[in-house]
């Protein structure tokens, strides 16, 4: 099927302003405000609050998987064959945004069921619902960084209030859980009301972000009426054509990496600094917001300085910072508060450029595809990422929750005392806050140093397909 022409634009350029990318950062909050809740709060939910064994914990979530393996570039792909009035995009956001919520709210509530059987069967049919609703939400959103704007430096300052507002929101999320946990009485019912009223503030996010850009992203399909034509290949044939471009394969192992390395970090965060650091549980979202608001306070820093050396440089500078502190947390003792906290400024310092990096690499691989196969198929691109940012959740989730059954990690459910952890179940914590992750995040590294597409190279994309436009006029 070939591109179907449409009318040039009669409507005056609607520039890329400070307006437009803060709604557009805004709509980060939907995945993000749900995402940090459940990394931070999700296994310790439910082995300390639901009384799961770890193992089966982990395993919820990656049961889901299977569906997203097919959920994800699902709808990816109808979003790029959507024709609305409201464009390709936006259809999706708004009727998945409600759904999300709800569900999401519904993964905090403890129902009163006999068996643990009840109670695994409840979780996964929920997290189903959840991660469903996620897809419809976030793979359109997150293509929208590639629609807004097709410059290589716009995008990276566009990607940057994406990051901006994931790290900020993900301290929101923190600072919430601090206040409920220390107003709401009841463990159970302070994860209810805090997944309440995060759930809540996702889908106002999301409509925030439609309202805050939909002008624009109109004016850029209009622009290139002709690139975002239904794409004629079928899916399987798509899918092929995207794992067969070589930069894409270098940004999902990139975003692999990073992801996969900070999420098992933060899901094994409350467990070092209760069982291993034995500190009151107020000090792990304190640990948390001294790492994510460092990384807020770079996010800028960062931003403005790949516009000098590039995308690959600033991560190969932020991520070794990072792993030093990884590392020194495997060493630290019991009672080195001062240090703990030191170490965790260092981590939010690297980790804002595993935010930046890969985020801003996908629209410029979305680029090359069009040069190639002449559509436009951001869609299915961002939903095999946003399917491996769920996946780096799951494995992380069960990775910590299997390595801790494995090494004796004693359970409880909220009415009971903490208990004393052994010795293997301690040294497994330790093992998981440091060297694992940073095995991970040097695979990152090593990734990004031999990523191909330079600014220089996206230039020379730009001026192909530009070239290309004015042969078919």
């Amino acid at each position: 099927m070939s591109p179907q022409p449409q009318s040039p634009p009669t409507h005056a350029p609607v520039p890329l302003n400070l307006p437009t990318k803060l709604a557009y950062g805004v709509g980060e909050s939907a995945s993000e405000l749900t995402s940090s809740i459940l990394i931070f709060f999700a296994l310790f939910y439910l082995t300390n609050v639901a009384g799961l064994n770890p193992a089966w914990a982990g395993g919820v979530v990656l049961i889901c998987k299977l569906w997203d393996a097919i959920n994800d570039p699902m709808v990816g792909w109808l979003s790029d064959r959507t024709r609305s009035p409201l464009g390709r995009r936006y259809p999706w956001m708004l009727f998945g945004a409600i759904p999300l919520g709800l569900s999401f709210a519904l993964i905090w509530f403890v129902p009163p069921l006999s068996s643990e059987v009840s109670l695994r069967i409840y979780y996964i049919i929920i997290a189903l619902l959840f991660y469903t609703a996620y897809t419809t939400v976030v793979i359109p959103y997150s293509t929208l960084s590639a629609e807004l704007t097709e410059h290589y430096d716009e995008r990276t300052s566009l990607v940057s209030y994406k990051a901006a507002f994931s790290i900020g929101s993900s301290i929101v999320a923190l600072v919430l859980a601090q206040i409920i946990f220390s107003i709401v009485p009841g463990e159970a019912q302070k994860y209810l009301v805090l997944g309440s009223v995060c759930g809540l503030l996702a889908v106002v996010s999301v409509y925030i972000c439609v309202w805050g850009t939909r002008r624009r992203f109109d004016w850029m399909q209009t622009r290139r009426a002709r690139a975002i034509a239904t794409p004629a290949f079928p899916l399987h044939e798509q899918i092929r054509i995207v794992f067969s471009n070589r930069p894409f394969l270098f940004v999902i192992g990139i975003y692999l990496c990073s992801w996969l390395g900070v999420q098992v970090t933060a899901a094994i965060l409350p467990y070092f600094v209760v069982e291993w650091m034995q500190l009151p549980d107020t000090h792990f979202t304190q640990m948390a917001l001294a790492v994510q608001g460092t990384a807020l306070l770079m996010m800028g820093v960062w931003s403005r300085l790949a516009l000098r050396i590039g995308k690959q440089m600033i991560y190969c500078i932020g991520i070794p910072v990072t792993l030093v502190a990884q590392f020194g947390l495997f060493f630290l003792q019991p009672g080195q508060i001062v240090w703990m906290y030191t170490l965790a400024v260092m981590a939010g310092f690297g980790l804002a450029t595993a935010y930046l990096v890969p985020w801003s690499m996908l629209p410029d691989v979305v680029d090359l595809d069009q040069l190639q196969t002449g559509q436009r198929r951001e869609g299915i691109f961002y939903g095999f990422v946003v399917q491996l940012q769920k996946i780096a959740v799951a494995i992380a989730l069960f990775l910590v929750g299997k390595t801790l059954d494995w090494s004796g990690f004693i359970t409880r459910t909220a009415d009971q005392p903490l208990p004393i952890q052994p010795e293997t179940a301690l040294l497994a914590i330790r093992w998981l806050i440091g060297p694992i992750p940073s095995l991970v995040l040097l695979g990152g590294l090593l990734l990004t140093y031999f990523y191909p597409i330079t600014r220089a190279v996206h230039g020379e994309i730009l001026l192909k397909l530009q070239a290309s436009a004015i042969e078919e006029d």
